[in-house]
């Protein structure tokens, strides 16, 4: 009896049949590998992804409760809106040893849009700051107009320094006929239906005040009344 190893024979056919398996599996595996290290599009998820969405993750509600939305909205409730207009930017230059500086001042124009308006300059060696200190000077200075509805209760002439303007009252729908500083001082002052006339100097300043001094001369009939009846 013979115990030397006997040698099984394979067909082909079971051999490539056995084989199969092993190659799909080898050919799948580094296909697979990619998928896994692909990341996902930006927002989407993934490291540096939307918060909300992957990456850092949610992190939940403000521990402060959300209180800098609650700040902005008491903010923007907070008194009267204010109209601002910046009717001129006037730049200075200075000349030095090195070049030349710059300077610049501001004319500013504030009002509520109810018949309060103010008039305000400012300067300072850039334009933004030349702005909000002629605005807050503005708000230093608002004064009180008699108007009769949107527009004025009877014809005036404002004159300061060397402007003169004319006011005369108009009826609804004729809209605010006037430009310049004139347009910007009875926006802010609320006027809606007037016609103009800028009859002296076209110097910023003064036309801007002109149009506040004639403003500033309008009467009521209630208070004319009062001082007839007084006298």
């Amino acid at each position: 009896m013979s115990t030397e190893p006997t040698s099984e024979s394979v067909s082909p056919a079971t051999e490539s049949a056995v084989s199969a398996p092993a190659a799909a599996a080898e050919a799948a595996a580094p296909a697979a590998a990619p998928a896994r290290e692909q990341r996902a599009p930006r927002g989407q998820g993934g490291p540096g992804g939307f918060r909300g969405q992957g990456g850092g993750g949610f992190r939940g509600p403000r521990r402060d409760g959300g209180r800098r939305d609650n700040r902005d909205k008491q903010a923007e409730g907070d008194g009267p809106t204010m109209i601002e207009k910046v009717v001129f930017i006037n730049r200075c230059a200075k000349v030095v040893k090195g070049g030349r500086r710059f300077s610049f001042a501001a004319l500013a124009v504030v009002g509520d849009g109810k018949g309060k308006v103010g008039i305000g300059y400012g300067k300072a060696n850039e334009v933004p700051d030349a702005i909000k200190k002629g605005t807050a000077n503005a708000h230093k200075h608002l004064v009180s107009v008699k108007l009769k509805g949107d527009t004025i209760p009877h014809d005036v002439m404002g004159e300061y320094d060397g402007g003169r303007v004319m006011l005369k009252p108009a009826s609804p729908g004729t809209g605010l006929i006037a430009g310049g500083g004139v347009r910007a001082v009875l926006e802010a002052a609320g006027v809606k239906n007037i016609l103009t006339k800028s009859m002296g100097s076209s110097n910023h300043i003064a036309v801007v005040h002109a149009t506040l001094e004639g403003l500033r001369k309008l009467r009521l009939a209630e208070d004319i009344s009062k001082v007839r009846a007084t006298a």
